[in-house]
Formats: structure tokens, C-alpha cells, sequence
């Protein structure tokens, strides 16, 4: 592994350089604890020190709003593909966020493969940066382990006080550590404060969670689906779907073909859709297969604990807490965890204090 050191008063001259060549996003402080990835001229503009912000960054992979294709009838029936996509050197991205485009591509690079969202993805540089102790308590980022860097990305920056300590792991990041001359080898002094401030963290991120050991996580799904829990979900819930908006890893939209006025040219583009919808499930017919809006938040939850289990090996929750701190009846995504765990009679006091888990970086 190569890691490389960058003085904090040459932050701002990396942020040029970056510029210089693409577009810049990061996260800039929006004013009352809110946040955004905005695009960025200079590292002053950047906050590092962030609660995740409003929405992730998925919005750089799969835009809230995409042109497929456009069409033109005079000049035949054929419709003529679109793949809109720039340059982005999307800085500052949390760990949570990382394992939300970890799970984004899984999903788009299966057959057939999505080519408007590879082809975005292929051209995003990725800088994460390491949160040392939790941003609110919303965050369950230790659940789900993914409290630490576990790979999607091309650097990786870590707060070491008077310095950032860079991981440098594809070779887009090797090329960005080359030609901008900004950059020190770290010494074995470097590494050993790095593993100091892991090992702090391994104390502060076992606080604040969830009573159940990780692993349990499924078989707590298998034993929730007639749990009472939906039921009190289903008269709080307001159906706004801020929740899967907001959420790093939900993907689901739906395709629209728009036409001009002249009723001979338009375009098909797809939009963020939502489960929590009372028109996603509906079929011809008026038949609706999660009218109750209890059943749509167990299928939202499945979703991200249970389902992608069997399909990808691992939870499509990332613990940004995002869907918790934008929902407007107040639904606390670990109070409901609790509450399944205690209905099933699954707690374990232990569990949130100290885990025996085998911690495995993803690799994809």
C-alpha cells in the first residue's frame, strides 16, 4: 500500500490543481448544520468536518433527472441514444458515502449493464476523507461496518492534526499524486499515528449503536416480517419519500417519454423514483401490492438489511443516518431497529460496546 502526506497549508493548492483540469464538488456548509456538494474553485470554499450532507453523492452517478434518448419522427422511428456525462473530481466523501457508491455500482454493473451510469462513473475521480468520531447521533455507520475506508476509491484522506495522510489506491490517484508535486512518501511515523488514531476509533465507534451483533442482522428480518413495528410505522409514516431520496444506495426511478409541442420530437429521460410512493407498486388495473404504508416501509427496510444480503453479501444500509434526519414524521431508522430486536427478544446489551467481528475491506 502507498500512502502519501500532504501539509494541511497545501489543501488549497490541491483543490487548484483538481480544478485546473475538471470540475470540482465537495461539501460547503449551506448555513443551519446543512450541507451540500457544491462545486468548488478553491479549498476554502470546502468543510471537511461534516454531518452527511442532504443529498449524497449519488447525484454526480445518477442525476435526479437524465436524458436516455431524444427522438425525431420526420427524420424516421428510430430513437437516438443519450449518454450525458463530465469530468468530476468529487472531494471530501465520508465513508458512508463511499459504501453508497460501492452499492450503486453492484447494481448498475449487472447484466444488462447501465451504460449513462458507468459512463458517469467512469468519469469521477473519488478523494474520500476519514470522519474520526461520530458526526450525530443519527449515524450507525459502525453497524454496518462501514465506519472505516473499505476501498471505492481512487485517494483517501486522513486528519492527522498538522497533516493529511493519503491512500493512494487506484491509478487515477497515483497519477493525481504525480503530476501535482504536491505530495511527501509518508515514513513508518506516519503509519504507526495512523494506527493510533484507528485504534482510537475502534473505541469511540463502538458506542452509540445497535444491541445486536452484526451477523444477527438477517436472521432479525427473518423473525420481523408480521412484526407489529410496521403497523406503528404505517400511522406515522406520511408517505413523503424523503427517506429513499436522501439515501445513498436506493436507486429506483422511472422512465418518462416527454413530447414537444410539435408532437414529432422529444425525449425519453428517467427520474428518482420511491418505494414509499402509493403509485410505485400499482398495476394495471388499480391492483396495488403495497397499498398500506406500513408495508412500504418493511419493504424499504428489507431493502437495505435483508434482501441484498442474498443477492450481494452485504447490507445496502450504509449508517449516514440520512433517512432519519430528513424524515418529517420523525421515523428513527435505529429506534425502529431497536424496536424489532426487542420485539424478537434478539437484544444484546453487549453488542453496541464491543464487537468480535472479522472487519473485511470490500473490493469492488
Amino acid at each position: 500500500m502507498q500512502y502519501n502526506l500532504l501539509n494541511k497549508n497545501q489543501l488549497n493548492d490541491l483543490i487548484s490543481f483538481l480544478a485546473r483540469e475538471q470540475k470540482v464538488v465537495a461539501p460547503v456548509a449551506q448555513g443551519l448544520n446543512n450541507y451540500a456538494f457544491t462545486e468548488i474553485k478553491n479549498g476554502i470554499q470546502a468543510t471537511l468536518n461534516y454531518i452527511p450532507t442532504t443529498l449524497p453523492p449519488k447525484k454526480y452517478f445518477m442525476p435526479q433527472r437524465e436524458t436516455l434518448a431524444t427522438y425525431d419522427t420526420t427524420q424516421g422511428q428510430n430513437m437516438d441514444p443519450v449518454v450525458e456525462h463530465e469530468k468530476v473530481a468529487l472531494f471530501g466523501v465520508h465513508t458512508c458515502d463511499l459504501a453508497g457508491i460501492q452499492c450503486l455500482n453492484m447494481v448498475f454493473s449487472e447484466k444488462p449493464k447501465d451504460q449513462n451510469y458507468l459512463a458517469r462513473k467512469n468519469a469521477i475521480t473519488i478523494i474520500g476523507y476519514e470522519c474520526n468520531a461520530y458526526c450525530d447521533r443519527f449515524a450507525s455507520c459502525r453497524l454496518v461496518h462501514n465506519h472505516t475506508p473499505n476501498g471505492g476509491y481512487d485517494l483517501f484522506m486522513t486528519n492527522l492534526g498538522d497533516k493529511f495522510i493519503l491512500h493512494v489506491n487506484t491509478p487515477a490517484g497515483e497519477k493525481i499524486i504525480e503530476r501535482s508535486h504536491l505530495f511527501s512518501l509518508a515514513a513508518k511515523a506516519d503509519l504507526a499515528a495512523l494506527e493510533r488514531l484507528r485504534q482510537k476509533k475502534r473505541e469511540i465507534f463502538e458506542k452509540n449503536e445497535i444491541p445486536i451483533e452484526h451477523e444477527k442482522i438477517p436472521e432479525l428480518f427473518d423473525k420481523s416480517y408480521q412484526s407489529k413495528v410496521w403497523a406503528d410505522l404505517d400511522k406515522r409514516c406520511v408517505a413523503c419519500g424523503n427517506c429513499t431520496n436522501v439515501c445513498p444506495s436506493c436507486y429506483c426511478f422511472d422512465v418518462i417519454d416527454e413530447p414537444n409541442l410539435d408532437l414529432t420530437t422529444g425525449r425519453r429521460y428517467r427520474q428518482w423514483d420511491s418505494c414509499q410512493n402509493e403509485t410505485f407498486a400499482k398495476v394495471a388495473g388499480g391492483e396495488n401490492f403495497r397499498k398500506e404504508r406500513g408495508a412500504r416501509q418493511r419493504h424499504r427496510y428489507y431493502r437495505k438489511f435483508r434482501f441484498p444480503i442474498e443477492k450481494f453479501s452485504r447490507f445496502f444500509c450504509t449508517g449516514c443516518g440520512r433517512c432519519s434526519r430528513a424524515c418529517m414524521a420523525k421515523i428513527d431508522l435505529k429506534e425502529t431497529l431497536v424496536s424489532l430486536i426487542k420485539e424478537q427478544g434478539m437484544e444484546n446489551p453487549n453488542a453496541g460496546r464491543q464487537s468480535t467481528i472479522a472487519e473485511k475491506p470490500a473490493t469492488f
